[in-house]
């Protein structure tokens, strides 16, 4: 693992990770189990995860923890979620601590249930002068959601005379998502051999890369997110330009 450090150039590292955890329920059922097995053995990957983006200087890592689609799960696997979210919050809570991460969530967080929604507001708050890293967890979340709020938000205030619609920007947008407090997408990983982005920040990940691995998400570890890494670092990021246009600015 050290090599695959060593490999890595720290002065061009993602600032902004954001992660589909694909691949508990698969886990679980190669393993004779019900899916909530898998779920309940993610946490490792969890941590392997953000320790690994620490350790390169990634200062934002983006989990999507709880898609708005998943509440049409079964109940009795929607219970368990809910139930091993608070569990964690509460076991992890001494070790963000420890570490400086800074606990962030996004999405329609009064979905959750009410003991949910207590403790993960209490983390937050609990965190929120952590420096090293912000970890965020998309919960009850969903992009499509996310986009229509905001422009039923913006709408409400071109009626009410706040923004002049002539003025509706890029920027203006921004400020109206639930990540408004977060810099775009770098690098989007998604485990498990799936190859889709699943209503996850579609707006924020207009120009990340996206790295699809085999790997089962229970399974992750730092070295498969530094293969990730390595494998960005080695893809031209024009955002529209030439090659050309980016040797010259280098």
């Amino acid at each position: 693992m050290s090599n695959l450090v060593n490999s890595i150039n720290l002065n061009k590292t993602p600032n902004h990770i954001a992660i589909i955890m694909d691949g508990n329920g698969r886990w679980a059922k190669g393993k004779g189990m019900q899916r909530v097995f898998g779920h309940r053995n993610a946490l490792t990957a969890v941590r392997e995860a953000v320790d690994g983006a620490s350790d390169i200087g990634t200062k934002y890592i983006t989990l999507y923890a709880f898609s708005t689609e998943n509440w049409n799960r079964p109940k009795l696997e929607v219970d368990a979620l809910m139930s091993l979210l608070i569990s964690s919050l509460k076991k992890e809570l001494p070790d963000f601590q420890k570490n400086g991460i800074r606990v962030n969530s996004i999405g329609n967080i009064e979905q959750l249930p009410s003991n949910a929604q207590k403790v993960l507001l209490n983390v937050i708050n609990q965190t929120k002068h952590n420096t090293t890293i912000t970890l965020t967890f998309a919960l009850s979340y969903g992009a499509r959601e996310e986009i229509v709020n905001a422009i039923k938000n913006i709408s409400k205030k071109v009626v009410n005379k706040e923004i002049d619609i002539e003025k509706i920007d890029e920027k203006i947008i921004n400020n109206h998502l639930y990540t408004f407090n977060l810099p775009d997408v770098d690098l989007m990983i998604r485990t498990s051999g799936e190859q889709r982005i699943s209503n996850f920040l579609l707006w924020q990940m207009a120009y990340a890369e996206l790295y699809f691995t085999e790997v089962l998400w229970p399974d992750f570890r730092k070295e498969h997110l530094f293969n990730a890494i390595i494998d960005y670092q080695n893809r031209e990021r024009r955002f529209g330009k030439t090659s050309e246009q980016i040797d010259k600015n280098e």
